[in-house]
């Protein structure tokens, strides 16, 4: 080991481990050197990688970054694919942070899941879905019964999600363009904390569809129903970088994803479309929008 080190040491012309008390840390230009060493190591095992691999034998960890509405709503099924054909393949679900680019780059995280926005030009994604909202209240809400207006959602308090604290979104602007406006009273990290806040309040959610559908906010004393004026769709992707494309074990992850994913757009577009037509034809004037 010895000899390694200073073979890298003369490569590089850095010390790369220095003594701190009783241990070793690396320096400033072996941090820097870590992602591009990582990088080059992922691309020589995938080199030398089988095309082919053994899932009932597989033994990884995978980890995949999305948010606690996307966890909620889809962890459950993909486990139970993993389970069913690679028993030793484990995920580990990161949490949602400043969504940068490098910790793909980097191999902090396998794949990334959600809104993808700015990613750099060598980042795979592919499309998953389109998401659209849904309005969530408590049984026993005002709203729970009798025809669902947008005046009658504006007049009523609001739980908004939003990680950066956000009180303003497509809610809002859908309102502006009938000339009403809305009350946010409280706003929190996640679409699930809005659900389980909706449920024990009179404050009223917006929450994705897929959401809705889930089993779990099913057992909530909770109604969704469909928003009588039309959002802005969310398109929910999957990135992940180049060095991993080919990597059968990550192939396979990527198709689970598609396929516990498969349905969400179909269900959410019949739904959007069905609930677009009744907003067009409320009060008998079609082409209104409520």
């Amino acid at each position: 080991m010895s000899r390694t080190l200073g073979r890298i040491r003369r490569a590089t012309g850095d010390p790369i481990l220095v003594r701190a008390g009783r241990r070793l840390v690396l320096t400033a230009r072996a941090e820097a050197l870590r992602p591009q060493v990582r990088q080059l190591i992922e691309a020589a095992d995938a080199v030398l990688r089988p095309d082919r691999v053994d899932l009932a034998s597989l033994r990884r960890t995978l980890t995949i970054r999305a948010n606690e509405g996307f966890i909620s709503t889809f962890a459950a099924e993909l486990t139970s694919l993993l389970h069913l054909e690679a028993p030793g393949l484990s995920l580990h679900f990161a949490p949602e942070g400043d969504e940068d680019v490098a910790a793909l780059r980097d191999g902090r995280i396998d794949l990334d899941i959600g809104v993808i926005e700015d990613t750099g030009p060598e980042i795979k994604i592919q499309t998953l879905f389109r998401e659209r909202l849904v309005g969530a209240v408590r049984l026993g809400h005002p709203l729970a019964k009798g025809r669902v207006t947008a005046k009658r959602i504006a007049g009523f308090p609001h739980v908004v999600a939003s990680r950066r604290g956000r009180t303003r979104g497509p809610i809002d602007d859908a309102l502006a363009a009938l000339g009403l406006a809305r009350v946010v009273a409280l706003v929190v990290p996640s679409h699930a904390a809005a659900v389980f806040v909706a449920a024990g309040s009179d404050l009223v959610a917006a929450i994705p569809a897929s959401l809705g559908r889930q089993r779990t906010i099913g057992r909530l004393a909770v109604k969704t129903f469909d928003l009588p004026f039309e959002t802005k769709s969310m398109v929910i992707s999957q990135a992940w970088h180049p060095r991993l494309d080919a990597d059968p074990a990550h192939r396979w992850l990527r198709a689970q994803v598609r396929i516990v994913c498969g349905n969400a757009e179909a269900i959410s577009s019949v739904a959007f479309a069905v609930s677009a037509e009744e907003a067009r034809t409320q009060n008998g004037r079609p082409g209104r929008r409520m």
